[in-house]
């Protein structure tokens, strides 16, 4: 039997039933008219909207172009009487500075006019274009001191508003990019945008100029498959660790964790599928497209996923997500944990990005096509990619350094700290020739017969799925699987959109050069060739656990950087002239934003090695001392028979378990006092990278053996002693 607290909690939750939470009329059949409702886009924009500017807007959205203040102002009407209808009575710059979530600073709508009392609401196009926030208490990296307050919201046309829905009223949110006063980007949007454009122009001008193709954009796209757990609220509030840090700093591992490997895919919970059903409702009526949702790995992990978007949309959309699944699990007495790896020996989660580039016409750059070996364009693209992730493996890695990763990344299917493609047996084959000049087919079967009568044959993909690879080719995009779970997805895509963009202009001004002495087509082979012979060793299409993999990367040079830091890296002189040269991030903006991802590192890792140690310290030692004292007790009131009676038998396993409770007990003080120790010793160090380190080497090591010593203690402990929920409570009890 549990403690009485946790007994309760269990007997709580065993009573619960599924919370309705979904309107009536919110049935299949409504889907079509209700996905969107919540969003000011095209259609809310055609309805509400003169058509002229209508039209000019639209034109803004799809082309990027300047909106001018008439139109500005139209827009800014139809937009405030569209959410006023809505419910909306304020409005808000919704962003996305450096801390890793989103900002807003509400208003309303109302105004009064000099000499009168009467109360308007007004919303102008100045309004909604620009806005003030304060700039100096986000994280900045240094580009803001206190006393430079002053930063600017700018209206991101390319994302529509929406309505977010609370049960006292409604919000206008309006996506916008965020900089300082002297100009610098202070958030997450801007230098995506940058990149966007960079990565576009780049594929314009090779597409027009090696293939005579014309298009009028070019757009990153990317469909981002969350994970996430979900655990009961009551056993969430029990855990000081989880509240805190989003993660369990102790807990032993239970009897029963995944290796039954019959959460996967398994029949979900009510109370789950309840929660999640609300999720999709909301999202849809934000015109997110939810497509898939079911049970992972762990036990208590699930993923939701949506149809592929634009990159800045679905940077935002999911950033939405986030927010929704937190309060749709509150409504169900649930809490949503995004943490990397919250549950020791189970695992974590991912954000995996499947990221592909689009023309306006929806044509995808990606696509092999049924004949890849014949199609230049898709070589020419592949090749990029190739050539980026080897080159700037480096920026891959530090993209995902987040504390969380240094415990997910490297196995239970998180892929491992080594950045490597995989390409899969045709695309493998079809580089090897390129590289070798050879023709050696790849053979395999168009379709699957499964030997079964009546069974019809199944078409078979070109790859298999390699879930051990960081970066691994799907059909027609990469999936980038080491975003962690709890990232902001930008700076990843930032990163790749950059890498790739100058690869592919790399790849484009060496054939244009080779064609000044040289066909077009033996310019192509000749350059295609050589960059897929010099970068061709990032490829990897085995297991990315083992340690023959380790090995071979060792021996080609790739880099492994298995903890943060791999942040270190990010100012290199490469980095600098990568982000500066089409203005991406200024070596200004690039720096803050290392220093920022150092800070968010220190402070995050300082909360954990403060909340673990006060969690030992007024917790667990307490629980102990109580178990510790019963048996003491137990073993004094048979000290009388056992001195009494020379036959009695003599306790020698109760006494051995005495003393080996004692011992424990005693190296659990030690190593905790020595965890405070290192962390007022951290403490007085001054620069953000310093202390990271020093945390990540020192602390953290510390942590893990107060940990270790914790978790031999629990599996000994009186149940109904010990204080907090256990693993075995937590990730199976719904």
């Amino acid at each position: 039997m549990a403690s009485y607290r946790r007994a309760d909690f269990i007997q709580y939750i065993d009573s619960r039933e599924p919370v309705s939470t979904i309107d009536q009329d919110e049935i299949a059949e409504n889907l079509t008219n209700i996905y969107d409702s919540d969003t000011y886009g095209l259609n809310a924009m055609r309805q509400t909207l003169p058509s002229h500017c209508y039209k000019k807007i639209r034109e803004v959205i799809a082309s990027g172009q300047p909106l001018d203040a008439q139109i500005a102002d139209m827009v800014a009407n139809g937009m405030k009487e569209w959410a006023i209808k809505k419910g909306a009575t304020h409005y808000t710059h919704w962003f996305l500075p450096l801390n890793g979530l989103a900002a807003e600073k509400h208003d309303s709508f109302i105004n009064i006019m000099p000499g009168d009392d009467k109360v308007l609401l007004e919303f102008s196009g100045m309004q909604l274009i620009k806005g003030e926030p304060d700039a100096s208490s986000f994280p900045s990296g240094g580009l803001r001191s206190t006393w430079e307050a002053r930063g600017y919201t700018v209206w991101d046309a390319t994302s529509p508003a929406f309505i977010r829905r609370e049960k006292n009223g409604a919000v206008l949110c309006i996506p916008t990019a965020f900089c300082s006063w002297t100009g610098e980007a202070l958030d997450q949007k801007t230098p995506l945008l940058r990149s966007m454009e960079y990565v576009s122009e780049e594929s314009l001008l090779t597409l027009q100029n090696i293939f005579n193709e014309k298009y009028k954009k070019v757009f990153p796209t990317l469909g981002i498959e969350q994970e996430f757990f979900l655990i009961d609220r009551k056993f969430y509030l029990s855990r000081p660790d989880l509240v805190n840090c989003g993660r369990t700093l102790i807990g032993a591992k239970p009897p029963k964790g995944q290796e039954m490997e019959d959460h996967y895919f398994g029949t979900m919970n009510s109370r789950i599928i309840s929660c999640i059903q609300e999720v999709e409702w909301k999202m849809w009526k934000l015109g997110m497209p939810l497509k898939t949702r079911h049970n992972e790995v762990a036990p208590g992990q699930y993923e939701v996923a949506p149809i592929f978007e634009r990159a800045n949309l679905a940077a935002d959309h999911n950033m939405v997500l986030m927010d929704v699944l937190k309060a749709s699990a509150t409504n169900h007495g649930l809490v949503c944990l995004f943490h990397e790896k919250p549950f020791a020996n189970v695992n974590g989660s991912g954000k995996h990005n499947n990221w592909s580039l689009s023309t306006d016409t929806g044509l995808n750059l990606l696509d092999p096509g049924s004949t890849p070996s014949q199609n230049a364009r898709f070589i020419l693209f592949l090749a990029a990619v190739i050539r980026a992730v080897d080159v700037h493996s480096d920026l891959l890695r530090a993209s995902v350094a987040v504390p969380g990763n240094d415990q997910r990344l490297g196995g239970n299917e998180a892929p491992p700290s080594i950045i490597s493609i995989y390409l899969g047996q045709e695309l493998d084959n079809l580089v090897s020739n390129i590289v070798n000049s050879t023709n050696n087919q790849f053979s395999a079967d168009a379709d699957m017969n499964l030997g079964v009568i009546g069974f019809p044959p199944l078409p078979k993909d070109s790859t298999d799925r390699n879930r051990t690879s960081p970066f691994a080719f799907t059909g027609n995009k990469f999936e980038f699987r080491a975003v962690g779970s709890s990232q902001v997805v930008n700076f990843p895509c930032i990163v790749l959109n950059t890498t790739v963009a100058e690869s592919i202009k790399f790849i484009r001004e060496e054939i244009l050069k080779e064609m000044q002495t040289n066909s077009r087509q033996n310019a192509f082979n000749k350059v295609i060739k050589d960059v897929l012979s010099v970068h061709s060793r990032v490829i990897f299409n085995g297991d990315g656990y083992s340690q023959e993999w380790r090995d071979m990367a060792k021996s080609r040079g790739l880099l492994s950087l298995k903890t943060t830091e791999a942040l270190s890296l990010m100012s290199s002189e490469k980095n600098i002239k990568l982000f500066s040269a089409d203005g991406i991030l200024s070596p200004v903006e690039l720096a803050c934003r290392q220093e920022v991802l150092f800070e968010i590192y220190a402070k995050s890792m300082t909360i954990e090695a403060k909340t673990l140690y006060d969690l030992i310290a007024t917790l667990i030692v307490p629980a102990c001392f109580k178990h510790q004292k019963n048996v003491a007790d137990s073993l004094n009131s048979i000290m009388p028979f056992i001195q009494g009676q020379k036959s009695f038998c003599q306790p020698t396993a109760q006494l051995q378990h005495l003393s080996d409770l004692v011992d424990n007990i005693n190296r659990l003080i030690e190593q905790n006092q020595k965890l405070m120790g290192l962390i007022k010793q951290c403490s007085e160090i001054k620069s953000e990278h310093d202390r990271a380190f020093f945390l990540q080497q020192n602390v953290s090591a510390a942590m893990l053996d107060v940990r270790k010593i914790s978790d031999e203690l629990e599996t000994i402990i009186d149940d109904t002693i010990w204080p907090i929920p256990k693993y075995s409570e937590i990730l199976f009890l719904r």
